[in-house]
């Protein structure tokens, strides 16, 4: 009988519908390579496929988790560069149609057959996880494996806030939502020499102050209008839309400048019931925010092994795999920022 391992699996669209279950190790493909799991970080969208509160559709039963690192266990017959126990970080396109218009340039987030860990395919809260060799980093000495978990949040922040918004030195910046993606959207804001303004509500207090604290950006609870009024009364330059409900787009349209940028990186599936005409009279650029490719991670892997971005007051604590109800409950609550589970191994 096949050996079997924990996992926590999202099984269904209603809520409440994940539970731990024990399933068998993956089998791999000649261009795979069968992952030892370390580390894997807890994301909002795991929360909301928890909550059936979703907006992308779900292959279920399928296994959360889609931020993670781990060891090579075995590599497929085609695999190169790659080989057992290198420290690794996976992307999270697991599935992608390489001959596709967009894959060809690069852009194999945007790719529409694309298919990610944590609900289009398995992910990697169990033990062992395949991933396609082509979705693998190596991760240096430098960088600590709980650490290198957290990678694709970073990246997610680091498109949106570098690639998108196109952040000068010296630009105002302000960042909807104290969630990880908007706290690290102005950590980044912050290296590249903004002034950095993080909004949010009085139950975002704890996060708020992690902001403060760990980046040294400004922080405001509840309403901003006042931003709009400092400088030369005209509004920030930047506005980074992360606070994940429509309605923070009517805010932002508030606080943007003339010729101003908003980038959404936010999801939101309510509807807008509001009026686009400022984005027009004030001649804004709209840009959304999607995943990340092969040269953002390698960017962010360096930012973080020589700890120019620093994860410490981020991640709130670590859990046992067999303890992700706790894990989720404290990340939902906000008394964490970012929680992340590990497997009963010890692979650091």
């Amino acid at each position: 009988m096949a050996e079997t391992h924990p996992a926590v699996v999202n099984f269904s669209s209603a809520p409440g519908s994940v539970e731990l279950r024990s399933i068998a190790a993956p089998t791999i493909g000649p261009d795979d390579v069968l992952l030892e799991v370390a580390y894997v970080g807890v994301c909002g969208s795991d929360l909301h496929q928890w909550h059936g509160s979703h907006s992308w559709p779900v292959n279920y039963p399928v296994v959360l988790g889609h931020e993670f690192s781990g060891r090579v266990a075995r590599v497929g017959a085609n695999v190169r560069g790659f080989k057992p126990s290198d420290r690794v970080v996976s992307e999270t396109a697991a599935v992608i149609n390489p001959d596709s218009p967009l894959s060809r340039r690069g852009l194999y987030n945007l790719d529409p057959g694309r298919k990610g860990f944590g609900y289009g395919v398995n992910g990697a809260m169990t033990r062992f996880v395949s991933t396609p060799a082509r979705c693998l980093h190596h991760i240096p000495d430098s960088l600590s494996l709980r650490d290198a978990a957290l990678t694709e949040p970073c990246c997610v922040a680091y498109n949106a806030a570098i690639k998108q918004a196109n952040i000068e030195p010296g630009d105002r910046v302000a960042v909807l939502g104290p969630g990880p993606i908007g706290i690290l959207c102005a950590a980044l804001a912050k290296l590249r020499g903004a002034d950095v303004t993080l909004i949010g509500l009085a139950a975002d207090r704890i996060r708020l102050d992690v902001a403060r604290n760990a980046y040294g950006v400004a922080t405001i609870e509840g309403d901003a209008s006042s931003l709009s009024a400092q400088g030369d009364g005209l509004g920030v330059d930047v506005v980074i839309d992360a606070a994940g409900a429509s309605a923070a787009l009517k805010v932002a349209l508030g606080l943007v400048r003339p010729a101003g940028t908003i980038v959404k990186v936010g999801w939101g599936p309510q509807p807008l019931n509001f009026s686009l005409d400022p984005l027009v009279q004030k001649n804004v650029t709209l840009q959304g925010s999607f995943s990340h490719n092969w040269p953002v991670w390698e960017k962010v892997i360096h930012l973080l092994a020589t700890r120019r971005l620093v994860l410490d007051d981020v991640i709130g604590g670590v859990w046992p795999l067999t303890d992700w109800r706790t894990a989720f409950e404290e990340m939902q609550s906000g008394r964490v920022t970012k929680a992340v589970v590990r497997p009963d191994t010890q692979l650091d």
